[in-house]
């Protein structure tokens, strides 16, 4: 599996975008554009499901050498072989998360403002997602933080950050210009007429 550190482009199997049978199809066609990390996020799926769903994209994702990371659910990660799970601001703290997801998992924390990355830093997480930059009906509560914060966040951190949040191809190289180095990119690739297309155009800008 590609470190974290070399990691650039993060993408979101999400059940929002997504019918069941489309998972496995899509995770394919990122795979083959070039995507590093691959969450598996299903907000209103019982922990059941996304246990039996989980299972079935993570040895997908690990003959590809890509970490699969749930949403929400440390407590599966060790059950589907996934490597590692992602929380947010309100949901289990790093450590929590690290306890339940198993020696070696991949922890990743959301944070919305400059200050809140600072905080979540302390918690020692493996990344950080900063966002949302742009509005997204991905997370229609949260109020765009703009691009304004990207370079003095990656001043503070010294860890992986990937910006988040109503990222798309079109409006790429303008995060980039602001001091992104990852991202993390939902709906335009899951929408897109071909989301390997999609995909490796998204990577091949943020490509050194």
């Amino acid at each position: 599996m590609k470190p974290l550190s070399q990691c650039l482009l993060y993408g979101i199997l999400d059940t929002g975008y997504l019918g069941i049978g489309q998972l496995v199809p899509t995770l394919h066609s990122l795979i083959q554009g070039g995507i590093d990390v691959v969450q598996f996020r299903a907000k209103k799926t019982v922990p059941g499901e996304i246990l039996t769903i989980a299972r079935e994209l993570a040895p997908i994702c690990r003959a590809a050498g890509v970490a699969l990371i749930l949403n929400d659910h440390p407590e599966l990660v060790q059950q589907c072989g996934a490597d590692g799970a992602h929380v947010g601001q309100e949901d289990y703290s790093v450590a929590e998360a690290r306890k339940l997801a198993g020696s070696g998992a991949i922890i990743g924390k959301s944070t919305h403002s400059l200050a809140q990355a600072v905080a979540s830093a302390a918690e020692a997480p493996d990344y950080i997602g900063f966002g949302p930059l742009f509005a997204t009906p991905t997370k229609p509560d949260y109020t765009p933080i703009g691009t304004e914060q990207i370079l003095s966040v990656h001043e503070a951190l010294d860890l992986p950050i990937f910006c988040i949040g109503g990222i798309k191809l079109s409006n790429l190289q303008e995060v980039i210009s602001s001091g992104a180095r990852r991202v993390v990119i939902v709906s335009d690739l899951l929408q897109a007429l071909d989301p390997q297309t999609q995909t490796a155009a998204c990577k091949a800008l943020l490509e050194p």
